[in-house]
């Protein structure tokens, strides 16, 4: 669906005219560039590859950076692509602002949730533990247990609710209602919470 890519810059609250508060996430949304129009005759499908942000030359291998300047634009910090735009509309290098959104929209904000690190089963699975502290178990609480893995079948099964890398997975939140657009700034703002930290990459479609 047409979209945008933004940055999330944290969360505030707004008044209403009848003075209710609402609470809001800003992003920071484009100005995006086209870098690649897709058609079906040549590629299979309609899309349009959008870019946000400047990534560090440096951080570029030559064969990207040939084509960044064959196109006359440079390293995106982020690259995705969006279908459902009208094509005949965009071509290679063209921005898009959030002017494509307005008040009252809804839309769906698609991010990576905030990395919480490697964390133990209480935490990661909300395990109670073993419990208590009586018959000598003084460092048990916070443990898995049994796995079941003894003499049979001799290996631990796929799967088991272990301790591991919890969050910094894709998480999507849909029905979010546009509340505020500031054009000369580029800014969105949408009523609730969106996945990720702050200054995080995120996606939103309408």
């Amino acid at each position: 669906m047409p979209g945008l890519l933004a940055k999330k810059l944290g969360m505030t609250n707004i008044y209403t005219e009848d003075g209710q508060i609402i609470p809001v996430t800003v992003l920071e949304a484009g100005p995006c560039k086209v870098y690649t129009v897709k058609t079906k005759g040549k590629d299979g499908y309609e899309s349009i590859q959008i870019g946000f942000g400047e990534k560090k030359e440096k951080k570029v291998n030559k064969a990207q950076s040939e084509v960044y300047k064959k196109a006359g634009l440079t390293a995106p910090l982020t690259l995705r692509e969006f279908r459902n735009f009208e094509l005949n509309q965009f071509k290679t290098g063209d921005e898009i602002k959030v002017d494509i959104f307005q008040v009252g929209d809804k839309v769906k904000v698609s991010g990576k949730s905030k990395g919480k690190g490697f964390q133990g089963v209480v935490k990661r699975h909300g395990f109670s533990g073993v419990g208590g502290t009586t018959h000598g178990q003084s460092d048990r609480v916070r443990a898995p247990g049994s796995i079941g893995a003894s003499s049979y079948p001799s290996r631990v099964f796929k799967g088991q609710k272990m301790a591991g890398r919890k969050g910094y997975e894709g998480v999507t939140v849909r029905n979010l209602k546009v509340v505020k657009i500031i054009t000369d700034k580029n800014i969105i703002m949408v009523k609730g919470a969106v996945p990720g930290s702050i200054n995080s990459i995120v996606t939103i479609n309408k």
